[in-house]
């Protein structure tokens, strides 16, 4: 509800995330595969948010290694998401890496014990010598006896053999021993339900994305909009931060999501419409219209701060 007759030409849209000052309340989602719609894929997503001062969550999907994107983007924010893989090897050789190469914080994505049925996918297919060329999935060295196995079966870019990895009976257990091998704070993405208060047991600062997976899960769950305030509701007062992603697409769907109690929003789609369009210039593109569309939003309604509401 806007109010009228306090506007602020200029507000102050900067906040902090885990304790980062951010430029604005938005960042991009973990997308793999990025490599696939531009040639600078991750590197050219990473430059850009490092331009906007705004975060980058790298997928474990990357065609790009861990390094070369924080080698690239030396002063972005970058966090790096995992699943909880099978081989556990895999999961402490990406955190480990993560970690060292500057990362700040350890994003496990927790809505995928198996992989969803989507209709498009068995529609449409996925051409994968024809769509990655000569590369691979590049951060999953810390199985070599089973990487080699993978390739010798007939599975050179480790698609398959990522898709046996992510499956798996999953439970909080997994998020303890995770959050035992670093001092980064984890993030669990995928939570629709007040599930975030639980990762206090865990060990880990309780902090979620409210997320639906882009609607590629689970068919018919709500929009993460529509379950945030429910989330939001279970850990008021607590200082959880609660993040969101899924179907962002203007500085005014930010908006919204910060009204009802997110603390930073990611895009994933968006960015990569600007990644493909123009590479490290077209996802800046993307980040300054959303800026300037949360930036006039937030003047129509009479508020000059990002917090308190």
């Amino acid at each position: 509800m806007p109010r009228v007759l306090r506007s602020d030409t200029n507000p102050d849209v900067s906040t902090k995330l885990q304790g980062h000052t951010v430029t604005f309340p938005l960042g991009v989602s973990p997308i793999g595969l990025q490599s696939v719609v531009h040639p600078d894929g991750e590197k050219a997503t990473a430059k850009a948010v490092e331009k906007a001062g705004v975060p980058l969550i790298l997928s474990s999907w990357s065609l790009l290694t861990i390094e070369e994107v924080a080698d690239f983007a030396p002063n972005a924010l970058l966090w790096m998401q995992i699943y909880p893989f099978k081989n556990r090897r895999i999961t402490t050789n990406i955190v480990k890496r993560a970690e060292k190469s500057g990362f700040k914080a350890i994003v496990v994505t927790v809505d995928s014990p198996v992989i969803g049925l989507f209709a498009r996918s068995f529609r449409d297919g996925l051409d994968i010598p024809k769509q990655f060329g000569e590369r691979k999935l590049t951060n999953l060295e810390g199985a070599p006896d089973s990487i080699a196995k993978a390739k010798a079966s007939g599975d050179p870019f480790l698609f398959g053999f990522m898709h046996r990895q992510v499956v798996g009976n999953h439970s909080w257990k997994d998020i303890a021993w995770i959050k035992s091998l670093t001092k980064l704070p984890i993030i669990l993405k995928g939570i629709l339900t007040g599930d975030v208060q639980r990762q206090r047991r865990s060990g880990s600062r309780g902090t979620g994305i409210v997320s639906s997976h882009g609607g590629r899960q689970l068919d018919g769950v709500q929009a993460p909009i529509d379950a945030l305030c429910g989330v939001v509701d279970v850990v008021r007062g607590s200082g959880i931060e609660v993040y969101m992603d899924g179907g962002v697409r203007s500085g005014r769907d930010i908006f919204k999501a910060l009204a009802i109690g997110a603390k930073v929003v990611f895009i994933g789609r968006p960015a990569i419409w600007g990644l493909t369009y123009n590479g490290a210039n077209g996802v800046t593109q993307i980040l300054d219209m959303m800026n300037h569309e949360l930036s006039n939003a937030m003047t129509r309604c009479g508020k000059s701060i990002i917090l308190p509401w």
